[in-house]
């Protein structure tokens, strides 16, 4: 019997990494989880650790520290903390898979130790794309590790490409967020509690907000460039309110597959830790026999401007994503501390992108420098 593969999971307390953590639970004979990750939910992060007994856990917030180290002192766990732990811990020789998923900037430097030490990525932290793609895509050819995406909709593109036959176009869809049908004036007046009730997906709050917003897919249109070297008009969002059909490709010959399946993250994590093998799993089945009907729409972009910054920021390159990224990660968390308004956030977004120094060097020293001046900058607005 094959030995199990050792996974690294950078975020183990969100929604991606308890998902992962129940994979690997299922399939316990293939994986374990060695390391485990948190930000700021220590005691989630004990339990897991107590539950998994993993080789290593982090948590980042140094300020948990002792109370992770107190609550696990019965157990052989290393317990480690800070930012500078999350970068050396993947580093580990005895990690085969790192699960990035960690939400946000603070994933990027950890996911870029993890790609220098050599370890298979399954990348579900999209703003390390958004906000670094080149960079990213530069690094995993230099040290020649996979990048396997977690991401439902990337995944679904993933399973649909055919190696020798060009893409023509991406058909990322989109569930349309909970304010799909909402005019201009309604959408003045969402508030947090409004836009976390997503509808088909059951996400954390900041990507839950993303979604409302149409950012997060927007980061996604500048996620699938660099992951399937596709030009910015090649990829068109549809907006599928079912979300059965996770994402289609469309060949060079006009013919179209799409990947279909119940909206469950399990599946997109499991696939990357088994590929290119499927694993028999217990995830709920599409049943079309159930389903009324299949709808499509064009995404409106007045309503939701994020999408649309997101595709200028695509066009314009550079470190431009980046300063949307930031700048969104201020708007996203002040919309959520109601300090501001749901139309403010596209509004601070395009503020930062008119004002913060734009450049096109790709080196990780930018992109730090970038985030900071926006986070900076975008704090003035609020």
């Amino acid at each position: 019997m094959n030995e199990k593969k050792r996974i690294a999971i950078l975020g183990s307390t969100g929604s991606i990494g308890t998902q992962a953590l129940e994979v690997i639970e299922e399939q316990n004979h293939l994986y374990e989880a060695y390391v485990l990750t948190a930000n700021n939910s220590a005691d989630l992060l004990i339990e897991q650790a107590r539950k998994y007994n993993p080789a290593a856990v982090v948590i980042a917030n140094d300020l948990h520290y002792d109370k992770v180290k107190d609550a696990l002192a019965d157990l052989p766990i290393k317990v480690y903390a800070g930012a500078d732990a999350l970068c050396q811990v993947v580093q580990d020789d005895n990690v085969d898979i790192v699960l990035a998923s960690m939400v946000g900037f603070a994933g990027l430097r950890p996911t870029i130790s993890a790609i220098k030490a050599g370890k298979m990525i399954a990348l579900a932290n999209k703003e390390t794309l958004v906000v670094a793609g080149e960079l990213i895509n530069r690094l995993t050819r230099e040290y020649q590790v996979p990048l396997l995406p977690v991401d439902s909709e990337h995944s679904a593109i993933f399973q649909c490409l055919e190696p020798g036959n060009r893409i023509e176009k991406i058909l990322l869809t989109c569930s349309g967020g909970p304010f799909r049908k909402l005019s201009t004036e309604e959408l003045a007046t969402v508030t947090k509690a409004h836009a976390l009730a997503h509808p088909t997906w059951n996400m954390g709050a900041k990507i839950t907000i993303d979604s409302a917003t149409l950012m997060n897919k927007g980061f996604e249109v500048i996620e699938a460039k660099w992951l399937f070297g596709v030009r910015p008009e090649q990829i068109q969002v549809v907006v599928h309110p079912q979300s059965v059909i996770h994402s289609m490709v469309q060949f060079e010959d006009g013919a179209v597959k799409a990947q279909l399946g119940v909206p469950d993250m399990r599946l997109p994590i499991q696939y990357a830790f088994s590929y290119p093998k499927r694993l028999k799993a217990s995830f709920d089945r599409v049943d079309f026999f159930k389903m009324k009907d299949l709808t499509f729409e064009q995404p409106d972009t007045v309503r939701f401007r994020c999408l649309a910054l997101a595709y200028e920021a695509l066009d314009k390159g550079g470190n431009m994503p980046c300063i949307v990224n930031a700048a969104n990660e201020i708007a996203n968390r002040a919309f959520i501390e109601d300090k501001i308004t749901f139309h403010r956030i596209s509004e601070i977004i395009e503020q930062a992108m008119s004002h913060v120094s734009y450049s096109t060097d790709s080196s990780l020293e930018t992109y730090l420098l970038t985030d900071k001046e926006t986070r900076e900058y975008a704090k003035t607005l609020l």
